[in-house]
């Protein structure tokens, strides 16, 4: 029979219970393997302060192993009735082990360890959004060698302004992603403090080596303050979320930039037809829904941001449920930002130029600002200049 962690001999309310669990027992089968290394180390830690023999830190790490098996088979399940995966690692230990098994939970919380299992994964995350940060620049590189002096009228206002290229329009979303990725090292530098043994909050009433779990799990360095540790729980997932509404924000850009440039009436790009879906009634229409769900998705993102803001505010120190509706959003917009990624990375792979489109947007009215400065260096001021070809052009001030 499954048994919560905090059991103290009553029954809880079945509705209740159903309430305050909600879906951890889903989301939490995404950071169970990171729980179960984290339980290792802090096995390590148990024997080494010689609250645990060799035998038992043996069988522990032995049960640890066969669970993480299990896991990767697709054989374990956490039950709605455990709650969490905490639950479900202990209870699988008290199974295999009887007493030993309840030795694992000594010296921490469930609040150190899923801050514990969560900055593992958050770190994991923030490398494959790093990788395909870098994939897209690269991919963004390719298609700016390859367009590089295309020239074509650009856009203020939505009119024809100035003549720009694609070296220059590309390199513009490359350089976003470079300042993108210097906000994620710093997001990744404050995550990257262990938060293992600051316990509830408080700090533990026992003597324990932090600095042996911290190296076990690969962290650069302890958090040291325990109420700071918790407090920090919302304030690191609200940067992450920032970090990935400006990675979707840069993308939202540029992807309506690609609609625009797209459109028949301009036809700076082509689409290829794989890239695009149909009408259900209109037989000619190809529509850029790959482009169209990125502009979206930054408003996503953003929202969780919002969300994540809203919910950990005027929340005094100390551990809060509250904090639990984090997890889900945080996990899935790492996920739904490496899926806008790779779609980003597949338009500019096949993305083409229509050259001669481009040439025929370069129209006299595109030019005045060169014809301006031409006039400049033969000696016209500027406003002059300015002002003779605006009235050449049958224009006024814009």
């Amino acid at each position: 029979m499954s048994e919560k962690l905090w059991q103290k001999g009553y029954e809880i309310d079945k509705l209740v219970e159903g309430f305050t669990v909600g879906r951890d027992y889903i989301v939490d089968m995404a950071l169970i393997r990171y729980d179960i290394v984290a339980s290792t180390a802090h096995a390590k830690m148990l024997l080494k302060m010689g609250y645990i023999t060799q035998e038992e830190f043996h069988g522990i790490g032995s049960a640890l192993e066969e669970l993480s098996d299990l896991i990767e088979q697709g054989k374990f399940q956490i039950k709605p009735e455990e709650e969490d995966c905490h639950t479900a690692i202990e209870n699988f230990l008290v199974q295999k082990l009887g007493d030993t098994g309840k030795k694992i939970h000594m010296a921490r919380s469930r609040n150190d360890q899923v801050l514990t299992a969560l900055r593992m994964l958050y770190k994991d995350q923030l490398k494959q959004i790093k990788e395909a940060v870098e994939d897209l620049m690269k991919a963004v590189g390719n298609f700016s060698k390859r367009y590089a002096k295309v020239t074509f009228a650009g856009f203020t206002h939505t009119r024809k302004a100035m003549p720009t290229n694609f070296r220059s329009w590309a390199t513009a979303l490359r350089d976003a992603l470079k300042d993108d990725l210097k906000l994620l090292s710093v997001v990744y530098e404050l995550i990257d403090q262990s938060p293992l043994g600051t316990g509830a909050g408080y700090g533990l009433p026992i003597p324990t080596d932090r600095k042996l779990t911290a190296k076990e799990l690969g962290f650069k360095k302890i958090q040291r303050n325990p109420i700071y540790t918790q407090l920090s729980r919302g304030k690191f997932e609200y940067l992450i979320l920032h970090l990935l509404s400006q990675i979707t924000y840069d993308l939202n850009r540029f992807a309506s930039d690609i609609i625009f440039f797209s459109l028949p009436d301009i036809g700076y790009i082509e689409l290829p037809k794989e890239l695009c879906t149909g009408s259900s009634i209109m037989p000619q229409k190809l529509n850029p829904d790959p482009l169209e769900l990125i502009r979206a998705y930054h408003s996503v993102i953003v929202s969780r941001m919002i969300e994540c803001s809203m919910i950990t505010s005027n929340l005094i120190t100390g551990y809060h449920r509250d904090l639990q509706l984090l997890k889900e959003i945080v996990i899935d917009s790492f996920q739904d930002v490496k899926d806008l990624l790779a779609v980003m990375k597949k338009v500019f792979e096949k993305l083409r130029v229509n050259r001669i489109s481009c040439f025929n947007s370069l129209t006299d009215e595109v030019l005045a600002t060169q014809r301006v400065y031409e006039l400049v260096k033969q000696g016209v001021p500027f406003r002059d200049a300015y002002r003779l070809i605006a009235k050449e052009l049958g224009g006024g001030e814009k």
